[in-house]
C-alpha cells in the first residue's frame, strides 16, 4: 500500500514541476495577496476634499473662520503630506451641491458674528463608514486647539449607512466577476479540451457569431449573480431605493459590468488550454481588481502607486456607479463618467474577446 501511495505522489508531484506557470503563479500569489491587501485595506487616508464655509450675512470673515480654515488645511497625516484638502466657498448652497455632487466629503459651516447658537455645521458624505469619522475629529480637533468652545453638529446627508451597506454594493461586482471566472471561462476551457468548440468548424455558423453567442450566454449568467445578490444585498442591509428611475439604473450598470468582465474572461480563456493555469491568472486578476475597487475600503487609503490602477480598473467605476445610485440616490448626471468608462472597457473587451477567441479557431 506505502509503495503505491509513493508511487502516486511521484506522479501527481512530477506534473506540478512539469507546469513552471501553476508553480509560479502558486509563489506569487501569496506575495501579492501581501503586496495588495496589505497595502489596500487599512492605509493612510490623507488629500480628503472638504469645503468650508461661512454663514451670511455679514460677509466679513470671523476671526474662528479664518484660523479654523488655515489649521484644516495644514493637519499633518502619518505616511503623507495632509489630511485635509480645504476649499473655501462664499456660498453654503454652491458648498452643499458640490457635496452632493460627490466632488467634496464634507462641508464645514462656521457660524457668522450675528450667529444665536455659534454652533459650527459639519455634513458629512455618510455614504462613506471611514471619512465621515476622521473629518468630525479633525474639526473638533482644530476648534478645540483654537480654544473655541462652539459646538459642532453633524449631519448626515446620506443617513446613517452602515459598513455593511457599504461593502454589500461591492459583493455585486464580486457575483458577478466570480460567476463568470468559474461558471463561463472554466466551462470553455473544459469544452475545448473535449473537442465541443472544434466541432463548430464544419458547422455553417460565423466564427463571429459562435463568440458573440459565448459571450452573450455568459453574460446572461453573469447578469443573473449580479442581479441575484442585489436582490440579497437589499434584503440583508435593508438598503431602500429611492425611485424606480434608481432600479433601473442599477440594473444598466449591472448589464455593462456583466458584458465587459464576460468578455475579458473569454479572451483570457481562449488563451488557456489547462484549468489550472486559467484558474490562477484569473485568481490573481480577481484580487487586484476587486482588493483595488473601493469596495471594502476607500480608495483615498491606498498609496498612490496602488491609486493608479484603480483608473483602469473596471470594477472601480462599477462600484462606484452602484454606489453612487444605490447609497446616495444619485442619477445619470452623477454617473454618467462611470458609465462612460464601462462602456468603452466593455465595448474594449467584446472586440478583444471576439478577436482572441477567433484565434484560437483558425
Amino acid at each position: 500500500m506505502i509503495r503505491g501511495a509513493v508511487a502516486i505522489f511521484k506522479r501527481d508531484f512530477k506534473k506540478f514541476l512539469s507546469n513552471p506557470f501553476v508553480v509560479i503563479m502558486t509563489l506569487m500569489m501569496p506575495i501579492m495577496y501581501l503586496v495588495i491587501f496589505g497595502n489596500a485595506f487599512g492605509g493612510t487616508i490623507s488629500h480628503i476634499p472638504v469645503g468650508v464655509v461661512q454663514e451670511v450675512p455679514p460677509n466679513i470673515d470671523t476671526p474662528l473662520f479664518t484660523s479654523a480654515t488655515i489649521a484644516l488645511n495644514h493637519i499633518p497625516q502619518k505616511d503623507a503630506e495632509k489630511l485635509l484638502d480645504v476649499t473655501v466657498y462664499t456660498d453654503e448652497t454652491a458648498a452643499k451641491a458640490d457635496l452632493k455632487k460627490g466632488l467634496l466629503s464634507a462641508v464645514v459651516v462656521f457660524p457668522s458674528a450675528i450667529s444665536n447658537d455659534h454652533a459650527v455645521r459639519l455634513y458629512v458624505d455618510s455614504s462613506n463608514p471611514v471619512i465621515p469619522a476622521l473629518v468630525e475629529s479633525a474639526v473638533r480637533r482644530v476648534i478645540s486647539a483654537l480654544g473655541a468652545d462652539n459646538p459642532v453638529i453633524v449631519y448626515k446627508i446620506y443617513g446613517d449607512i452602515k459598513y455593511i451597506q457599504f461593502f454589500g454594493v461591492g459583493v455585486i461586482m464580486m457575483a458577478i466577476f466570480t460567476s463568470t471566472m468559474f461558471g463561463g471561462g472554466i466551462a470553455l476551457i473544459r469544452d475545448r479540451e473535449a473537442g465541443i468548440h472544434e466541432g463548430y468548424l464544419v458547422t455553417p455558423v460565423q466564427r463571429t457569431s459562435i463568440i458573440a453567442g459565448i459571450i452573450s450566454s455568459g453574460t446572461v449568467r453573469a447578469f443573473i449573480a449580479g442581479f441575484t445578490i442585489f436582490l440579497i444585498d437589499i434584503l440583508i442591509t435593508g438598503i431602500v431605493l429611492q425611485s424606480f428611475e434608481d432600479f433601473l439604473l442599477v440594473i444598466l450598470v449591472i448589464l455593462i459590468a456583466c458584458v465587459g468582465v464576460t468578455s475579458l474572461v473569454v479572451s483570457f480563456a481562449s488563451r488557456f488550454s489547462a484549468q489550472q493555469e486559467y484558474a490562477s491568472v484569473v485568481a490573481f486578476l480577481n484580487l487586484i481588481l476587486f482588493m483595488t475597487s473601493g469596495a471594502f475600503y476607500p480608495v483615498q487609503g491606498m498609496p498612490d502607486w496602488l491609486r493608479w490602477i484603480t483608473v483602469i480598473n473596471p470594477e472601480y467605476y462599477g462600484v462606484d456607479a452602484l454606489r453612487s445610485i444605490i447609497l446616495r440616490g444619485q442619477g445619470l448626471a452623477i454617473i454618467w463618467t462611470d458609465l462612460v468608462a464601462l462602456l468603452i472597457f466593455s465595448g474594449a473587451m467584446f472586440i478583444l474577446g471576439i478577436a482572441t477567441y477567433r484565434r484560437t479557431l483558425e
